[in-house]
């Protein structure tokens, strides 16, 4: 049967996907309206009169632009989804909209002859509800890491997404279970770099909603049980040339081409700066702690999991570059422009690279800085980064400041189950 209406999407500044459903009629593309202060929002639901939102100029509307190329299938019965692109009313893109800054970012690369290439690997945790009602981890008792079948998965949810996923054309590489119980990696396949994130825009919430239909809550929040492990959201890129060539190992020492010297170096330099965007909760400081393998130091190196800059040892085709730091509350596009604005910075700047790290980064490392102590921390450092902030968006970096800084006041009181509570219907 054909799709009887049309599910226009966005992703917003907290990751939230915001949208409405649309009649069939639509499918030839065009645009819908939405308020511009959707992006005064914090998860509480406070308005904040943050840069770019023009809460107190009328809260006029933005354009939410789309086209027929956009359309893809759906996950609910006919209905059919889009992304749309963020514009405000004079056609000029929304500076706050990631996809945008994302598209901004491959072309800036594009024109200097290199195609950015993505991968990314999500981490979630799953929750069930007692009969009370209260929140408790998804009983899974035979589950351990690199676990697979019902031992780890009783109600077989991941079942489910995965048939979804591969009659829509999402392209999984794996599923499989983390180091701790109830934890789930979602690894999707590379790709063009807008074309991956919206495959992780979309596979994202589609995986929350399919564990809903099985009663479950699955949450990508960093921190969710703090005696346990973090999630995180791991940026695998490369670069082709003209001729499709990964151009990331055809270089001289450590196997790395000037362009991926250049590039993790500007990952070491903005180190800092990049943090608030990639990693934006205060939960997410939660996970960011020394000896967790969590992207926590200033240091790359070539197959080490405890480098915030893991090199891979797969050379040639599968030659990249891995970004370990960033969690799936960030808006994914904000979050691989982030990673892709950090290291083009590097390569145009010709930044030197650090020596790779020599440690075990569990009883001892080369790295003598690491990312900020808190999420207001990480606010000061991104704004003292000139240089990242320029290559960011000034009006996308006030507003998230504005937005965060009230979000850090809001959660000032909250610990433990309450902060949790916080954030995991949303993130």
């Amino acid at each position: 049967m054909a799709a009887e209406r049309l599910r226009l999407l966005f992703c917003d500044h907290l990751n939230l996907a915001r949208g409405k459903y649309l009649p069939a009629s639509k499918k030839s593309g065009g645009a819908s309206r939405f308020a511009q202060a959707i992006y005064a929002l914090t998860y509480g639901k406070d308005l904040i009169p943050a840069p770019g939102t023009k809460m107190l100029q009328g809260m006029p509307d933005m354009d939410a632009v789309f086209t027929a190329a956009d359309i893809r299938a759906g996950w609910e019965m006919n209905t059919s989804v889009a992304i749309a692109d963020l514009n405000e009313t004079d056609g000029s893109p929304l500076p706050m909209c990631g996809r945008q800054l994302l598209k901004r970012t491959v072309n800036e690369w594009r024109s200097l002859g290199l195609n950015p290439k993505v991968g990314l690997e999500l981490e979630a945790y799953v929750f069930e509800r007692t009969e009370a009602g209260k929140l408790v981890p998804y009983d899974t008792p035979g589950a351990y890491v690199y676990s697979t079948g019902p031992a780890c998965d009783p109600r077989r949810f991941t079942d489910n997404l995965w048939h979804r996923a591969e009659s829509l054309g999402f392209k999984v590489e794996c599923m499989t279970s983390e180091f701790d119980a109830p934890q789930l990696e979602f690894t999707l396949v590379y790709d063009d770099a807008l074309r991956a994130v919206d495959d992780a825009f979309l596979f994202r919430l589609m995986a929350r909603e399919v564990a809903f239909e099985h009663g479950l809550l699955l949450t990508f929040m960093p921190k969710p049980i703090l005696e346990k492990g973090g999630s995180g959201l791991h940026v695998n890129f490369s670069f082709n040339d003209s001729t499709g060539h990964n151009v990331v190992a055809d270089g001289q020492g450590l196997d790395l081409s000037p362009v991926a010297r250049s590039s993790v170096a500007g990952l070491m330099r903005h180190h800092q700066g990049m943090c608030a965007l990639v990693a934006p909760t205060v939960n997410s400081y939660q996970r960011l702690k020394p000896g967790s393998m969590s992207g926590y130091w200033r240091n790359w190196a070539v197959d080490h999991r405890g480098a915030t800059t893991r090199i891979s040892a797969q050379g040639g085709t599968r030659a990249r570059i891995e970004h370990r730091m960033g969690d799936a509350a960030a808006n994914p596009y904000v979050l691989v422009a982030a990673v892709l604005q950090a290291a083009k910075l590097g390569y145009a700047e010709k930044y030197a690279l650090p020596p790779p790290e020599s440690g075990d980064c569990l009883s001892h490392t080369d790295a003598t800085e690491g990312v900020p102590e808190n999420l207001g921390a990480a606010l000061d450092a991104l704004e003292a980064d000139k240089a990242f902030v320029t290559s960011m968006g000034e009006t996308l970096v006030a507003n998230h400041v504005a937005i965060k800084r009230a979000e850090i006041k809001e959660t000032e009181n909250l610990q433990g189950d309450a902060l949790r509570d916080y954030y995991i219907n949303y993130v």
